[in-house]
């Protein structure tokens, strides 16, 4: 397999033999408190099943926090959250750094591997307002806020009277915004605010026939430099398979389209007795076209499954879009 691609799908394989572990790591983290919060849960993790590894976290900032005037799709996409944390991992101050899976690109450097995915929470997007129950209840102009094009372009669709508006910052810093009366609604990712102890904040969830959600939304992905099997052996406990597979197939799919924050897309993974079923969305980011596509596959082939997805996508109009976007 191309080193580019993140390693993830079925539980990682284990040496014949046990490998020595560390007596210590240091996890990199973005200094955002829903990404100090994922770092100490991976650490409560480690500490469970590896009691005597002493785990400290390094937190850092990285541009993608520090650039809050501008959108994403403009800075840069998401890779600007990872970058320093692998400086981190490349020249030994780190040992782990812990993403949100939907925070990683699809084609990582070489020397780097995603060594586990957790279990996956809530991946659904969030409606959250003081006053409207939902977003059919908002009235027409109201405005919205969003960090993804995707649920930008998405909504535009679906609801082309509302005002919807690019919202930067952490999740505490968008909440504010909203509390002052600068947006009508916000919609944020369910997973972030149930992790943040801020679930009672959502007034709907989405569903994803509305706002199909992000590649790897609601999984945490843990990174580490390539060829250290000590740590995919440490890791292992934590990784689940299903929710790998899952990613897996979604991120197939961003990476046969070419998507990054410059393209609205999005999709979504399940497994259930039947399989696995994968549904895509592609749009324009005034959501004045919009094209979605649903396969179902070998769970234990996810990757195959998410290229044919992509493969459909384009059939029905996909390409066109991403062409204009090119």
């Amino acid at each position: 397999m191309d080193r580019r691609r993140a390693r993830i799908g079925a539980t990682p394989a284990r040496a014949a033999a046990h490998l020595p572990l560390p007596d210590r790591i240091v996890i990199a983290s973005r200094k955002s408190p829903l990404a100090l919060w994922q770092s100490e849960h991976v650490r409560s993790l480690l500490a469970r099943v590896h009691p005597r590894i002493a785990v400290e976290i390094l937190p850092l900032s990285t541009r993608g926090d520090e650039i809050l005037d501008r959108s994403l799709a403009k800075i840069g996409g998401k890779g600007l959250f990872v970058k320093e944390l692998e400086a981190a991992l490349a020249d030994g101050r780190a040992d782990l750094a812990v993403h949100s899976a939907k925070d990683v690109p699809v084609a990582l450097d070489p020397g780097f591997e995603l060594a586990a995915i957790l279990e996956r929470e809530d991946p659904r997007d969030a409606f959250v307002s003081n006053a409207h129950a939902g977003l059919a209840a908002l009235p027409r102009g109201a405005i919205v806020g969003t960090s993804s094009l995707r649920r930008e372009a998405q909504l535009r669709s679906r609801y082309t009277g509302l005002d919807v508006r690019p919202l930067r910052g952490n999740v505490e810093t968008r909440l504010a915004k909203l509390d002052r009366g600068d947006y009508a609604a916000v919609v944020l990712a369910v997973a972030g605010l149930k992790r943040l102890g801020l679930g009672a904040r959502v007034r709907a969830v989405i569903d994803p026939d509305v706002s199909l959600p992000a590649v790897g939304q609601g999984a945490l992905a843990i990174e580490c430099r390539a060829g250290r099997p000590e740590l995919r052996e440490l890791l292992a406990p934590l990784h689940h398979g299903a929710t790998a597979a899952c990613v897996s197939a979604e991120r197939a799919v961003s990476r046969a389209l070419g998507g990054s924050c410059q393209v609205p897309l999005g999709a979504y993974a399940e497994i259930s007795d039947r399989g696995l079923r994968a549904r895509g969305v592609v749009a324009s980011p005034d959501g004045a076209r919009v094209v979605r596509g649903e396969v179902c596959g070998d769970p234990a082939q996810p990757e195959r499954a998410g290229e044919a997805l992509a493969a459909q996508l384009r059939s029905r109009g996909a390409a066109e879009i991403l062409a204009a976007l090119a």
